[in-house]
Parts: structure tokens; sequence; C-alpha cells
């Protein structure tokens, strides 16, 4: 089994939150994965950062796609746990990607659309996404896939975090010639400094190195 980890953008005015979001710029949504991707609980719960949360709130009233909603909790001075129940007018891509037995893993508005990290165990998964998106005239782009038995099936010796880093800068063209992207722009897929990356990107390589082409014997690493 090859899992992945897809990126995808998808807009449409109707997907659930997008007007709260328009209304209230400075807030950031993410899942809580554990109950948030439940399609049959009726309720949806995410993780919200906001300055200014009776703004929020004020475009959760307004927002066509919300029903109910509830502060649950406060995590810290601009974080809180919300819970939601959805309009019938909502598109909502989370009961699909559990309904894949994937996971939502983050979930953010750029200001245009809503940029979905999502885990999947197979890459064919994808496509019940892709339906649902079609099926509502969501626009749908995958920016990026990332399969993590593609190094084969050892691990090389390689950490988490190498083989994070070497699969987002061979699905980016860092390793094209010429170069489609920059480090910088692999350590910013990261989250990372470039000198992070960069560490990373050239002890992963080494790794692979001494795994692929090394005679044991000579392996004191």
């Amino acid at each position: 089994m090859t899992d992945i980890k897809a990126v995808v953008r998808a807009k449409h005015p109707d997907i659930v939150l997008t007007g709260t979001v328009t209304h209230d710029r400075s807030s950031k949504i993410k899942s809580v994965s554990e109950a948030g991707t439940d399609p049959t609980s009726g309720k949806f719960f995410y993780h919200i950062q906001s300055s200014d949360f009776r703004q929020f709130e004020d475009g959760l009233r307004n927002d066509r796609t919300i029903g109910e909603f509830e502060r649950v909790i406060e995590t810290g001075d601009d974080k809180a746990i919300y819970s939601f129940e959805y309009t019938d007018e909502a598109k909502i891509l989370s009961p699909v990607v559990s309904t894949s037995n994937g996971v939502i893993l983050d979930m953010e508005n750029d200001g245009r659309a809503w940029i979905l990290t999502v885990w999947m165990p197979e890459r064919t998964d994808l496509v019940h996404l892709w339906d649902y998106a079609q099926q509502n005239d969501i626009d749908i782009e995958l920016l990026r896939v990332n399969e993590y038995d593609s190094l084969g099936t050892a691990d090389a010796g390689l950490t988490d975090s190498q083989r994070e880093a070497l699969l987002v800068a061979f699905e980016t063209g860092y390793f094209e010639e010429p170069r489609n992207a920059t480090l910088s722009e692999v350590a910013a897929d990261l989250d990372i400094s470039q000198p992070a990356a960069s560490g990373l990107l050239r002890r992963g390589i080494k790794r692979l190195v001494i795994s692929s082409l090394v005679d044991d014997s000579e392996n004191s690493d």
C-alpha cells in the first residue's frame, strides 16, 4: 500500500466557511481530524485562530453554509475550538475524504480558495474527491502529492524529515535540469528555513548514496 499526502486547491463560494473567512481575513482554520471528518456526527469541529472572534462570529451568522455553531473551548488568546452544523447549501469536502478512509490534515483559505492537505491510503482514492468536485461545480486543482513508498521498500536509513524533504524537492522539480524550483521554494513548502532544508537534502542524498552504491563493508556511517 502506498499512502499519500496531497495538497489540493478547491474553489467555490459555497464550500463551508468561505463566507466567514472572507469576512474575517485574520482567521485561520484547521479541522480537528479525530472528529471533524466524521460524516455522521452532524457536527464538525475545527481549530480556529482569529485576532477578533466577534468579527469571526459575525461572519458565521451571515454565512449561508453554517447553521448552528458553538465555541467549545478557548485554547489560547487568539485560538479556540468551534463546532459547526452545516446547512443544505454547504459544499462539504471532509465527508468525501472520510469515506475514502482519509483525513484532512490542514485546511486554509488563501483569500480566493481553500488549500487542503489530505492524507489518503492510496493515490487512487483522490478520484472520489474529484468526482464530488465535478458533480458540485467546484474548481479543484492538485498542487502536490507525496507518495511515501516512492523511495522503495527499504527506508535507506532516511529519517521522516529527510524523506519528506527529498519528496517535496522531487515533486517541485528541484532536481530537474534546469531546476523548476529553488531551494528557498522547497524550504517554504516544508515550512522550514533554507539552511535547514539544505541540510535535510544533503544528508538525505548521502544516505541514499550509501544505501544504493556503497558496499556494506565500506559503509561505516
